[in-house]
């Protein structure tokens, strides 16, 4: 018998691969003749690499500018041609000195420069995760390491950031790397709003990375003129397709100067994993996410995986840190049955404090659901 645990990451708490660790030895404790499968999964942002990782790829680290310009550590996950690249890494913020926001100013030349890497290192596919980001420069800063000026009417080169975007008059391309050449780039990404507007990469995201109203106004007329800009220089407006506000606007520069496809970020992640090698044959898949809530129902990682796994005629659990949905929709939803951290805890604090602890109890806890012939679901 067959299990595959596929959580996503218990943010702030523990990472995908420590809350499948746990799950599994409390499986294996309770029912240590059990085949146990661990594949950690993420939904393109932070925690992508390390789920590629734990499938087999190569952990690599590079030294890359921050956010702010400072030098940073970035990891990327590369496996024989393909590269897979999280921008939170390199551009993310959590990579701000002292959490201190940029909303004005922070680049997303760091990213820029991990594709650059793996383009020249011989990867002719690239996989970007977008989410995390500090940054609204429309992804600017990114081509700018790859070789392509922004420019102002006198022919300088602009300052980083989404505000100086307000002065763009020329975009150059002519010196973009040539290692980018037949590149296929794929943006994994589960964000579809446009560059622009009230729904746009501004409006939407950019309170979150420290604007102010005022700011706000400054960063839309800022990718505003680089959408004018651009549409100018390739004769195709890119602004308005889905996932082109994605990352304060990196969805843009990929899709427009690098052809980028952009797909559901947890789709991507369950591919380059062999999520669906790893359910063939499987009875049970348990997967998960810290805070389970409508907004996972809406197509956050864990309904990948039950879609992923029911469609191979698996059974799927669930486990939350904590659970703010009905045991009857979730059920509706296709779920078998569903565990709470919060509700294992003597104190609330225990559901971080106890959060090994508790999983290991929820594994045990599954085990013995298991043994009781758990329902498999039908497709």
């Amino acid at each position: 018998m067959r299990v595959v645990l596929a959580p996503d990451k218990f943010k702030g708490c523990l990472g995908a691969a420590d809350v499948a660790v746990a799950l599994r030895d409390g499986l294996l404790g309770a029912r240590p003749e059990l085949e146990v499968a661990c594949r950690p999964i993420a939904d393109g942002g932070e925690g992508t690499v390390d789920a590629v990782v734990s499938a087999g790829f190569s952990r690599v680290v590079e030294r890359v500018k921050g956010p702010t310009g400072e030098t940073v550590r970035a990891g990327a996950a590369r496996q024989g041609h393909v590269a897979v690249i999280e921008m939170a890494e390199a551009s993310g913020l959590a990579r701000l000195p002292g959490g201190r926001r940029a909303a004005l100013t922070a680049s997303t030349y760091g990213t820029g420069e991990l594709i650059r890497t793996a383009c020249r290192s011989g990867c002719n596919e690239v996989i970007v995760g977008l989410g995390g980001s500090a940054t609204t420069d429309g992804g600017t800063g990114l081509l700018r390491a790859l070789g392509v000026r922004f420019l102002d009417g006198a022919g300088v080169e602009l300052a980083d950031g989404g505000a100086a975007l307000r002065h763009l008059f020329r975009i150059d391309a002519s010196g973009l790397d040539s290692a980018l050449n037949n590149i296929s780039f794929t943006v994994a990404s589960d964000v579809a709003v446009p560059l622009c507007g009230p729904t746009g990469a501004a409006a939407m995201f950019g309170p979150q990375k420290g604007a102010s109203p005022d700011d706000v106004v400054v960063l839309e007329a800022g990718l505003a003129r680089l959408a004018q800009v651009m549409a100018d220089h390739l004769g195709v407006d890119h602004s308005t397709r889905a996932g082109a506000g994605a990352a304060g606007g990196t969805g843009f520069a990929l899709m427009s100067m690098l052809g980028a496809s952009i797909r559901p970020g947890v789709d991507v992640v369950l591919d380059a994993v062999g999520f669906d090698d790893v359910v063939a044959g499987a009875q049970l898949v348990v997967t998960g996410e810290g805070a389970v809530d409508e907004q996972t129902l809406q197509g956050k990682a864990p309904m990948g995986v039950l879609n992923r796994a029911r469609a191979a005629g698996a059974a799927v659990a669930l486990v939350g840190g904590r659970i703010d949905v009905s045991d009857g929709t979730l059920r509706e939803c296709g779920f078998a049955e569903a565990w709470s951290l919060s509700e294992l805890a003597e104190r609330p604090s225990d559901s971080f404090d106890r959060a090994p602890e508790l999983l290991r109890r929820v594994g045990q806890s599954i085990a013995a659901r298991f043994s009781e012939s758990l329902p498999i679901a039908n497709g």
